[in-house]
């Protein structure tokens, strides 16, 4: 099961330090994987949950381990240029990722390509067991 870090959280919400490029890269030397919400504006990636917040240069994204959230249409299109994994989503209840993983929003139907998020949130009504991952807010303990 791949076991995904919500924004760098390890053990809990922490929103002073989520999308900071260096709790990312702390994070990674903890888990494999991370989710990140990433911004383009004014030909410059950003990183940030509800608004551009940490400059990033483009090679951060040459990482096999992140799961790059766009948060604007035009970080869409760049990370798809990149050729990164990436996905767009707000409140669906599924968004196809790039590399064909189904990005399921809490509470909502999993199958076996399923990337469950925040099951801390909202309990999925199937065994998650049967899903291909995990992204929380509370990986460390997903990951006993």
């Amino acid at each position: 099961m791949i076991l995904i870090s919500h924004r760098g959280n390890l053990n809990g919400p922490n929103s002073e330090m989520e999308n900071h490029p260096d709790y990312i890269n702390s994070a990674l030397e903890k888990v494999s994987s991370v989710e990140i919400d990433v911004w383009y504006k004014e030909n410059s990636f950003w990183l940030g949950h509800d608004e551009p917040t940490y400059e990033v240069k483009r090679d951060f994204f040459y990482n096999n381990s992140l799961w790059c959230h766009a948060k604007n249409i035009e970080a869409l299109r760049q990370l798809s240029v990149l050729g990164v994994h990436f996905f767009w989503h707000q409140k669906d209840d599924v968004a196809l990722t790039s590399r064909g993983y189904f990005w399921t929003y809490p509470g909502k139907q999993i199958t076996t390509k399923s990337i469950v998020v925040m099951p801390e949130v909202e309990k999925p009504k199937e065994n998650i067991s049967i899903a291909a991952g995990i992204c929380s807010d509370y990986i460390m303990e997903w990951s006993r």
